[in-house]
């Protein structure tokens, strides 16, 4: 009777073991287990704009293997699981479903572009699956605050802005603006119209290229008939490229200026030196050739040793504070990490990535305005 007894209690005792246990693993969130936690990414490594998604793929790797190196976080290592979209919007939406329902990962990171990622947010809210870093500064994603949305770059209308401010300070005020028709070509040439409109003006003319696309004869005919002292383009390097050829043939010298997203080194490639020779560029993360910023050195460092060169970019460096942002606020969530105390920690902390700060509450998720001014040199480098 009593091994009768004894026995039942076991049993019972195993079964509430299998069902605690059964409990534990429901409770835990997808993407983390004893070892890993793994990230979803969706980029273009194809196509047109294929060397922005590379460079910011590289970055962030060449992160995550020190810090895997050195143990990873609590003894789990980091996996980043990237797609490639083409900077197609449909693809970009695909990758996110499959990232979060197939592939299972616990957050995703270092998205690109502004039309793709708007499309893609009303996947990963349902899921409640956060995103930190999109390779956009669209006010249209900006606000509303999604829960599920961190930024890791200044706005769109925080570069139009410096620039505009820059151009009126040189006495500059025939002012033409040429953007790409999508969410990230009329979110900037929005950031234009309100700059110029705080200083009284309007833009002289407007002049716009399909995504993807290089065909700018229409806009150069219209900007080109305004004869505007500037032209603020907000395109991406292939038909930024085009647009200062055809203006060029066409008799135009405004002084050319545009924005973050458009690569410096890639516009260079496109061009060669001699062409690209003053255009301004606004750039939303620090100057990626000094180290004289602790980040910026780490990355050096880090890329060397990852990717056994040192063609080092902005978006390599942006793809690697991503990266380490993303390792800084699981680090913070604490020992039980869940996608909600996840964003719970980027909610309530201020983040010095080493000369690099950022800062998050409830009611903005902007996290950085940090701009800075640049321009290329005639032999091709950028100058602060």
């Amino acid at each position: 009777m009593r091994l009768q007894t004894l026995k039942s209690l076991l049993a019972a005792l195993g079964s509430g073991l299998l069902l605690a246990a059964s409990a534990a693993a429901q409770a835990a969130d997808p993407g983390v287990s004893d070892s890993t936690i793994t990230l979803g990414m969706s980029a273009p490594f194809t196509g047109p704009n294929g060397a922005y998604g590379k460079d910011m793929k590289e970055g962030a790797l060449a992160y995550f293997a020190q810090l895997n190196a050195a143990g990873g976080i609590g003894g789990k290592k980091i996996e980043l699981l990237a797609l490639d979209d083409g900077y197609e919007t449909e693809k970009t939406v695909a990758n996110t479903r499959k990232l979060i329902n197939e592939s299972k990962v616990f957050a995703l990171m270092a998205y690109y572009g502004s039309s793709p990622t708007t499309e893609a947010m009303k996947v990963f809210s349902d899921a409640r699956v956060p995103l930190l870093g999109t390779i956009s500064g669209a006010g249209s994603l900006r606000t509303p605050v999604n829960r599920y949305m961190f930024h890791l770059r200044a706005s769109y209308s925080d570069e139009t802005e410096s620039i505009v401010n820059h151009l009126v300070a040189l006495g500059i005020t025939q002012i033409a603006v040429f953007y790409q028709n999508d969410g990230f070509g009329k979110s900037g040439k929005d950031g234009v119209v309100s700059a110029l409109a705080r200083h009284k003006l309007k833009p002289v003319a407007e002049g716009s290229v399909e995504r993807n696309s290089q065909q700018v004869d229409g806009a150069v005919a219209q900007i080109a008939k305004a004869n505007p002292q500037a032209v603020i383009m907000v395109t991406l390097f292939k038909p930024t490229a085009e647009f200062v050829r055809q203006m060029r043939k066409a008799g135009q010298s405004p002084q050319f200026s545009t924005l973050s997203p458009i690569g410096a080194d890639f516009l260079v490639t496109e061009m060669g030196a001699k062409e690209a020779h003053g255009i301004g560029i606004s750039q939303a993360m620090p100057y990626p050739w000094n180290d004289t910023l602790p980040i910026v050195k780490e990355y050096h460092k880090a890329l060397q040793a990852f990717a056994k060169h040192g063609n080092y970019s902005y978006y390599g460096l942006e793809g690697f504070i991503n990266a380490k942002l993303m390792a800084e606020a699981i680090r913070r969530t604490g020992k039980d990490l869940t996608r909600e105390k996840l964003v719970n920690a980027l909610e309530s902390s201020n983040f010095d990535l080493g000369g690099y700060k950022l800062g998050y509450t409830p009611a903005s998720h902007n996290g950085s305005h940090f701009v800075d001014l640049t321009v290329l040199s005639r032999d091709g480098r950028v100058l602060r």
